[in-house]
């Protein structure tokens, strides 16, 4: 039997049994021996005793989704390991506290293995909490991770403030990790030897916050939303440290108006939200644009409407930031890829948004913003361009026209205090100088100028954005040509190599760029394509409505997913294959029923 070079773990339980600490030390121990590792956290939004399923996936190579169904479950509860025990691959081993949860009395589907926790553990702590460690440590043990650098990982997560929980959690893990040693022993062989380079750890909003920071962004101003609040919470204890101001406001609306009114000061803003919150900021999106003010806006979908699934994604907002605030304006909206392109995405919409003085919107989600990767640090570039466009240094008094009518529709900005830069911004409609036309007269010639003036300003945001605008991966001759935009890149992008290892040849095109959206660039590619098919995590197809309403070309398949759970490359590949067939069905409907977890309430 050849040994397995990866293996998916899921680690099971309510909230509040320690899932998340036992994932962030997998994955540091991960990065830290070269292993490539890719972390999804499935969760309910309640504070604590909601169901938690963290699927991570590890191999000894780049990984790029949190994979299918699980080599190896921790279960921290007996409804987990009852529950998913029939979503487990040949050859999978379920570890479990013996002193709580007791195996099935039928024929499981993998080898199950009790940890007598309270006997190994009686004299160090009874908290039920370090069930969570030492399941973790034999999980290592088996996994032939070395014990120097998982007692690091320990140490790390717990840092140097709370020096004796690190401490009993290494005395904790040795003992699981010597019962794996003595009692247990893998299914069947696996391989997990990383190259030995130290990699880092990072998450999607992590990389949202940094790429603000090496952006120049100088305040960042935000209402705690599901799941972009984690921006907030990355940004808050390292603000001051990078001249930064962060602000929490008393809700979405105070945030975007603060953000456009330092935009309009001069200094580079961001707000965070999700979709939600985003419609509450809309007005005053339209705001920047009528006052012609900077300012960045990241939207982390979630799966809607309302309240919707709060702690699940979902790609159902992309007409909500084509479509915000009322009236016709400039923006621009992109969609980050994977953590590595977020850093950039925004600071690229930072540029944007101050070269061309609109509002940008980047678009996430929770599948991107709180996924959890090991990536290599190089790839975080700190010398990045910083372009803030064309301002007034000084000005002959009165000669000043904020608005003035230019061929490119950017009009020189003048910030507070430039001398001879006095001017009105207001959310009227107005002449170069800034004078209201509504209140005071009627002025239709003065309206269709401003109005073309601005607009004026997509033909540079056009060119500006048309070369990484969408990524091509795959021949051009491809049986079946993928379309997808923005979180969905790396699994879109295994399951196209899956199908081309099993002899179906497969071209991907996965959009970054939504608007203004590059139909010139991709119409030619989409029409040579031989059969296509566009792969969203919304019920509606709504990238296909925006290729076709903007190029014309129908996308006759689709692959939708809206259960808010993201795609897995297994079942992707299968609905792929289904596309190819003579008579395929239009669409298909993806469900990740195997995370299907009934509760009874008592």
């Amino acid at each position: 039997m050849d040994a397995r070079r990866e293996a998916v773990i899921w680690i099971g339980g309510e909230a509040g049994e320690g899932i998340a600490s036992a994932g962030d030390i997998f994955m540091k121990t991960a990065a830290r021996c070269g292993l490539g590792a890719f972390a999804h956290n499935s969760y309910q939004s309640v504070i604590r005793g909601g169901e938690v399923v963290l699927q991570i996936r590890v191999g000894a190579h780049p990984v790029l989704s949190q994979g299918g169904k699980w080599d190896f479950l921790l279960a921290l509860n007996q409804n987990v390991l009852n529950h998913y025990l029939p979503a487990a691959r040949p050859s999978a081993a379920a570890l479990f506290n013996a002193d709580s949860v007791k195996p099935p009395e039928t024929s499981a589907a993998a080898s199950l293995h009790g940890i007598p926790v309270g006997e190994l553990t009686r004299d160090l702590s009874n908290s039920p909490v370090m069930q969570n460690t030492i399941l973790l440590a034999a999980l290592m043990r088996l996994l032939g991770i070395p014990w120097d650098i998982f007692v690091g990982s320990i140490r790390n997560q717990f840092g140097k403030r709370k020096p004796q929980l690190a401490d009993l959690n290494v005395a904790v893990a040795r003992r699981g990790w010597d019962h794996a040693e003595k009692k247990l022993s893998l299914p069947g062989p696996i391989a997990l030897e990383g190259d030995g380079k130290r990699r880092m750890v990072i998450t999607g909003n992590q990389a949202i916050g940094l790429g603000a920071v090496a952006g120049g962004c100088k305040f960042y101003s935000a209402y705690p939303m599901t799941p972009a609040s984690s921006i907030m919470h990355w940004l808050a204890p390292r603000a001051a440290r990078y001249g930064m101001l962060m602000k929490q406001a008393e809700d979405e609306l105070a945030a975007i108006n603060m953000a456009v009114g330092a935009g309009y000061a001069g200094v580079r803003a961001m707000v965070g939200t999700s979709g939600g919150g985003f419609a509450l900021m809309t007005e005053a999106i339209g705001l920047a644009g009528m006052i012609e003010a900077p300012v960045v806006a990241v939207l982390s979908q979630r799966a809607g409407p309302s309240t919707g699934l709060a702690t699940k994604t979902e790609q159902g907002d992309l007409f909500q930031a084509l479509g915000a605030s009322q009236g016709e304006y400039p923006k621009a909206v992109l969609a980050a890829l994977d953590p590595v392109d977020a850093y950039y995405a925004v600071i690229e919409a930072h540029n944007l948004a101050e070269k061309y003085q609109m509002p940008v919107i980047v678009m996430s989600d929770l599948y991107l913003s709180e996924r959890n990767v090991v990536v290599d640090p190089e790839n975080f570039n700190a010398r990045v361009p910083i372009e803030r466009g064309e301002t007034v240094r000084e000005a002959a008094e009165g000669e000043y026209l904020r608005y003035r009518d230019t061929v490119s529709g950017v009009s020189p900005r003048a910030l507070p205090g430039t001398p001879g830069g006095m001017h009105i911004a207001a959310s009227d409609e107005h002449n170069e100088m800034g004078v209201l036309i509504s209140d005071w007269y009627t002025n239709p010639t003065m309206r269709t100028r401003m109005v073309e003036k601005r607009m004026r300003k997509m033909n540079g945001v056009r060119r500006d954005t048309a070369e990484g605008a969408f990524l091509c991966e795959g021949p051009e001759d491809a049986d079946l040509t993928i379309v997808g935009w923005g979180s969905t890149y790396h699994v879109l992008e295994e399951a196209r190599r899956a199908l081309t290892d099993s002899g179906h040849s497969a071209q991907l095109i996965q959009f970054r760029t939504l608007w203004p959206f590059p139909a010139a660039g991709a119409l030619p590619i989409l029409q040579a394509a031989k059969r296509c098919v566009c792969v969203e995590n919304n019920q509606s197809g709504q990238l296909a409505r925006l290729v076709r309403q903007e190029t014309g070309f129908s996308i006759p398949f689709a692959v939708r997913k809206y259960d808010g759970e993201p795609f897995s490359a297994g079942p992707l590949v299968q609905a792929l294959e289904i596309c190819l067939r003579p008579k395929a069905p239009a669409v298909q409907t993806l469900i990740s029923a195997e995370l299907d977890l009934p509760v009874t309430y008592e």
